[in-house]
C-alpha cells in the first residue's frame, strides 16, 4: 500500500515537510528543481512557493490556478517523496516552526 500525504508544511529555504499517512515525516527540498528553470520558475517566488503548496492528487503538489485543479497543479510522485530523508526530531521542528 502507497503511503498518502495528508499535511505539508513549506519553509523559507524552498523545502516541504510532508507529513504521510503512514507516522513519518519527509522532508523536501525543492530548491535543485526550481534552480533548473522551466515549469518550476512559477514557484520560485517564496511567497508564491509558500501560499499555493498544498496536496493535491495525494501528494505534495503547487495550485497555481486556485482553484484545486489536480490537473493544472506542479506535483510532485509520491515515490519521490518517499526516498527523502525521514524527519527524526519531529518535535524540535514544529517547536521552530511553529513558535
Amino acid at each position: 500500500m502507497l503511503s498518502e500525504v495528508i499535511q505539508v508544511i513549506p519553509t523559507d529555504d524552498y523545502k516541504v515537510y510532508v507529513y504521510m499517512d503512514d507516522n513519518t515525516v519527509r522532508l523536501y527540498d525543492a530548491a535543485p528543481l526550481i534552480a533548473k528553470g522551466g515549469i518550476f520558475n512559477k514557484i520560485k517566488d517564496i511567497d508564491i512557493f509558500k501560499n499555493t503548496c498544498t496536496i493535491l492528487n495525494d501528494t505534495l503538489a503547487w495550485d497555481l490556478s486556485g482553484c484545486m485543479d489536480g490537473i493544472n497543479c506542479i506535483d510532485i510522485c509520491p515515490d519521490t517523496l518517499r526516498d527523502c530523508p525521514e524527519v527524526q526530531d519531529v518535535d524540535v521542528v514544529e517547536a521552530k516552526l511553529f513558535a
